[in-house]
């Protein structure tokens, strides 16, 4: 459909291994996906793990953190990134190896199941 975002990746966050351990990003390039009308954060972290229980994806609760944030892999692009729900707004988070068809399909599976309008902004900073 020519009116859904194309989801195009403008830049990608570094991967940084610290000499402390662990892993860090430099940069972030985020998706916000804003309903019409508003939902309640939990009516949308609901929705999002109907469409991740259903396939094809597999995913799992980042940490107990005071939001919903999931790391998501979908089986059929292979793409990997992370999703959270915050601000009324689900969020898919790119990693450096994301490509835009995880994106894109994660995004057509909640307009398949949630009859909504949704606005899709990109954010990225350095």
């Amino acid at each position: 459909m020519a009116s859904e975002p194309a989801f195009a990746i403008p830049d990608r966050p570094q991967r940084r291994y610290p000499y402390e351990g662990g892993v860090e990003y430099e940069g972030e390039t985020v998706f916000r996906l804003q309903p019409r009308p508003p939902q309640s954060e939990e009516s949308l972290d609901s929705l999002l793990r109907r469409v991740l229980a259903a396939g094809p994806y597999r995913y799992g609760d980042f940490f107990d953190l005071p939001m919903p944030l999931y790391l998501v892999r979908d089986d059929e692009t292979g793409d990997v990134f992370r999703v959270s729900v915050r601000n009324g707004q689900i969020r898919f988070h790119v990693l450096p190896e994301t490509e835009s068809a995880g994106l894109r399909a994660l995004y057509e599976r909640l307009s398949d199941v949630w009859d909504v309008e949704w606005s899709v902004r990109c954010e990225t900073t350095a």
